[in-house]
This record gives C-alpha cells, structure tokens and sequence, in this order.
C-alpha cells in the first residue's frame, strides 16, 4: 500500500498489524504520517512515493521499539543522484548527532569496494581499455554481493568488521581488509546493485532514486566530459542504461522510499531534520 492509502487512513485509528506498544511509538508514528503526507503534497517534493510499512517501521526505529542497528540501502540507475542523496542523508544524520551529543552514528560500507579483485586479468589483457573488452562491469555478478551481506550482518551484530577497497583508477585491484568499520546506529550503502536479489533483504530501508531520462543523461555526459572520457562516452552510457533497464529499474517496485533525484539538495537535508527532530 503506498502514500495515496496512508494518506486516505491516516485518520483512521493506529493498527498496523504490529504488537500493541507504547504511547510513544504511537504519536511518532501520527507525527511521521503527517510528515511524509505534507512533504509528498508539495511542489518539488524530494519523495515520489513511499509504502506505508516503511512509515511503520521508521516510527519503531526512532522510538526505540525496534533497538537493532537500522540498515539502509539505496540504489539507482547511473547518474541518478544516489550517491549525492546519500551524502546529504549522512550529513544530516551526523549535524543531528553532534546536536544530542552522539558518536559516530553511522557507518557506510561503498558497494563499489565489493568488486572483485581482477588485476590478474587487467595485467593479462594488457590494460585495462583491453580488460574491459571482453569483461562487463555492469552486471550485479563484477560485484560480490555475497561478502557485503555478510559484513553489514556483522556489523549488526555489533562486531567490528574490516571493509575491503576497490581501486578505481583501472587496475581492478580490490584490497581486502583495508578499512576497520564499527558498528553503528545506522549502516548504510549505495550503489548500481545494493538492493540486489542476494543482497535486498539485509536492509531495513530500501531507497530507489528516480530520476527522469533527460536529467540523468545529461549528467551523465557532463561527469564523462569532466573526467575525459568523451570518446567512449556514448558506447558506456548506452551499455549502463540497458543493464539498468535488466537489473537496477526492477528494484523500483520492491522499494520501500522511492526520492526524486532532482529535487533541491537543500530539499533533501530539510525533509531529514524534520523526521530526526523527532527525537
């Protein structure tokens, strides 16, 4: 049920098919409703749709009913603004968190660190423009998905755990428990295929970015122009966009927030200090 059906119950009496709680839970949950009712009524607005068991599970977490670290996973087709999204997301998790006086509150594991190592190869081709050739990026299985899920249910389970990096200069060299990661109140990803199918249920949160044809390609061959990869830029944009089509756009519907990825970016940070302020 989306936030057209929210909106129509939200004057109904609170039964969610949950355990009956608390007072708090209860006005959180009224107090989110009406949140996410205002803001998707709005000119602009940074949300395009959103199921009424996310606003369920969201007002559990910030009462502290549910009291597991809460994990996020936000995907998106290339260009469509996930990464800068869930920057401003942290930004405002981490300006709330210093407000209350709260320690490292979040910790992110990049899905793009998770590509398999494929130096060898790099080396045997004789570059990677040769690598490239003959071995496809855009597909969920470049990436071992399998060991994300395994970290994030670590860090769950309030154990320390060591993140591998990814080389992105072109030596597809991955270097394997390069970074200690903490657990945290909030652990968060992002990426082409962080709500994969082998991946998906690990997230409390699953966040698709939605982002119109022009605007994403534009940005798309503004980014290559930058990074002086013009000449190929025509040749990748078009391999993305039909892998996305197969494996990226499905996740649409199986998402529990789907954000517009051209609203303001100041949209954004305001929409999350409502819902934090909360607290």
């Amino acid at each position: 049920m989306l936030i057209q059906s929210v909106i129509k119950n939200s004057q109904n009496s609170v039964k969610d098919n949950i355990v009956a709680t608390n007072p708090i839970y209860e006005s959180m949950l009224a107090k989110l409703r009406q949140i996410f009712m205002n803001e998707i009524t709005k000119e602009n607005s940074v949300l395009v749709d959103v199921k009424k068991e996310a606003i369920v599970k969201l007002a559990k977490f910030l009462s502290a009913h549910t009291k597991k670290p809460c994990t996020i996973g936000i995907t998106g087709e290339t260009a469509s603004g996930k990464s800068t999204i869930t920057e401003d997301i942290i930004s405002s998790i981490n300006d709330f968190s210093k407000r209350i006086n709260i320690k490292d509150p979040i910790t992110r594991l990049n899905t793009d660190d998770y590509y398999y190592d494929r130096s060898e190869m790099v080396i045997a081709a004789g570059g990677f423009d040769n690598f490239v050739k003959n071995y496809d990026l855009d597909v969920p299985e470049a990436i071992e998905l399998e060991l994300m899920k395994q970290h994030i249910i670590s860090l769950v389970n309030l154990r320390r755990t060591y993140l591998p990096k990814y080389d992105m200069s072109g030596t597809a060299k991955r270097y394997d428990n390069y970074r200690l990661a903490k657990p945290a109140r909030i652990i968060i990803s992002e990426g082409l295929y962080t709500l994969n199918d082998k991946i998906a249920d690990v997230f409390d949160f699953k966040i698709y970015v939605d982002v119109s044809f022009q605007a994403q390609k534009m940005r798309f061959f503004q980014r290559a122009k930058a990074r002086g990869l013009e000449a190929s830029a025509e040749k990748v944009y078009k391999n993305a966009k039909n892998k996305a089509e197969i494996y990226v756009c499905p996740c649409a519907k199986d998402a529990d927030i789907v954000i517009s990825g051209e609203a303001d970016r100041n949209r954004y940070k305001e929409f999350m200090t409502e819902i934090l302020n909360l607290v």
